[in-house]
């Protein structure tokens, strides 16, 4: 049987975790304990009551997520809150949160695997933050017309908005939001970004800049990580492991 820190600390050198400097109150890594043994590994995108919920009910009892509990900390344990931190604890579930380091790994990472299930290669580093990368560029061969049939495919909502060229050289990825994103594309010669969601004003940037924007839904582009996360983990230690869906259609 696995124990708790031999799982905590090959996913901590996994994804270099203390090597990304991440939003100022996030907090990457083991966020609550268990008893220190597990049976089961669980991956979900976010923290929640539900998604804790399903999980405990799976017999999980190491749950990675790449929202953790923790961005505006610290915060009195009380109602959510308490719910969360109870529904864990009464079922002997610990907590793993890894976000930016499992959106820029090269393998493993929410934004090399999009690219990879559009069968592109992950060659150039994006939105690079402390000299760390976050996101990708891959060479693209293919019209903007068949890069959103290929999306169609995999995503239940594509949101296109295309002033770009009609046959992209290259394709950057950022999931999630990719309100950072944006600035970084002119700079870096490159007119075609698939993304999570953005904000409202980016739509006359995308205009001016002749930008070709993909919008695929925050939760949707970052299931990757996590599931790779979590199989990798399954077959290094022999256990099972499951993904908790939460049905986030944003």
């Amino acid at each position: 049987m696995a124990t708790l820190q031999e799982l905590v600390d090959y996913c901590d050198q996994r994804t270099r975790r203390t090597v990304f400097k991440d939003a100022p109150a996030a907090f990457n890594g083991l966020q609550i304990a268990n008893n220190g043994r597990v049976t089961k590994i669980g991956a979900a995108v976010d923290s929640g009551v539900a998604p804790f919920q399903k999980a405990v009910a799976a017999g999980i009892d190491f749950l990675i997520v790449h929202h953790g509990m923790y961005w505006d900390m610290p915060r009195p344990i009380t109602g959510p809150t308490y719910d969360r931190v109870t529904t864990l604890i009464q079922a002997n579930c610990a907590l793993y949160s890894n976000h930016l380091p499992l959106d820029a790994h090269p393998e493993l990472g929410n934004n090399a695997l999009l690219a990879r299930q559009l069968s592109l290669a992950p060659t150039r580093p994006f939105l690079v933050r402390d000299g760390e990368a976050i996101g990708w560029i891959a060479e693209h061969k293919e019209t903007r017309a068949e890069l959103k049939a290929r999306l169609g495919k995999l995503y239940p909502r594509v949101i296109a908005i295309e002033f770009g060229s009609e046959r992209p050289a290259a394709v950057a990825f950022c999931s999630g939001s990719g309100n950072s994103a944006l600035p970084e594309l002119p700079r870096e010669g490159v007119d075609t970004l698939v993304t999570g969601e953005l904000r409202e004003e980016w739509f006359s940037f995308a205009q001016e800049q002749k930008l070709n924007l993909y919008l695929c839904g925050h939760y949707a582009t970052e299931v990757h990580g996590v599931k790779a996360l979590a199989a990798e983990l399954s077959a290094k230690f022999g256990l099972p492991w499951e993904f908790i869906a939460t049905e986030n259609p944003l």
